[in-house]
């Protein structure tokens, strides 16, 4: 009897080590490359006619050489480009980012509304809320790197995973 419960034990405990195990990644959303680490990528539920949308997410650059985001990619959008938000004579400006978005060695760089952030340009099909979109990040240093891009409501105004 006592081999049997032992037995048991051991497989509900295996059985929830991996159930936990293959949770964690989906919960986490974060993504790794080289010296790179890329937090909770997002979007905002857009409608199926909607000529843009924004992706944001956190790039934390923990090496000790510089690195810069060149521009990304998904098959959702007819293009993306880098994009930044300032003030200016109280007026808010969206211009794109020459030369990509730098990423200063041991620092992080957000991408967020109202500041730097990517801009979908023509995305296909609207962006259903709980839905992930593909994305290729394309770095100097790091080359390609494939995430997706959570679907939040379309009002959000920040993830519900800042600091992943």
């Amino acid at each position: 009897m006592r081999r049997t419960f032992l037995r048991a034990t051991l497989v509900v405990g295996a059985n929830l080590a991996a159930s936990a195990l293959s949770f964690t990644p989906a919960a986490a959303h974060d993504f790794r490359a080289a010296d790179l680490h890329i937090g909770h990528p997002w979007t905002r539920a857009v409608a199926p006619r909607a000529p843009t949308a924004a992706g944001y997410m956190t790039i934390r650059n923990a090496g000790s050489a510089p690195d810069r985001l060149l521009g990304a990619e998904t098959p959702q959008a007819g293009k993306v480009e880098l994009h930044e938000m300032s003030m200016t004579d109280g007026i808010m400006r969206m211009r794109p980012v020459p030369g990509g978005i730098a990423l200063p060695p041991g620092q992080e760089v957000r991408l967020a509304p109202g500041g730097l952030h990517l801009m979908l340009i023509g995305p296909q099909g609207g962006f259903a809320q709980g839905a992930r979109v593909p994305l290729t990040l394309v770095f100097e240093r790091a080359g390609r790197v494939e995430v997706e891009l959570a679907v939040e409501a379309a009002g959000a105004r920040g993830s519900g995973h800042d600091g992943h």
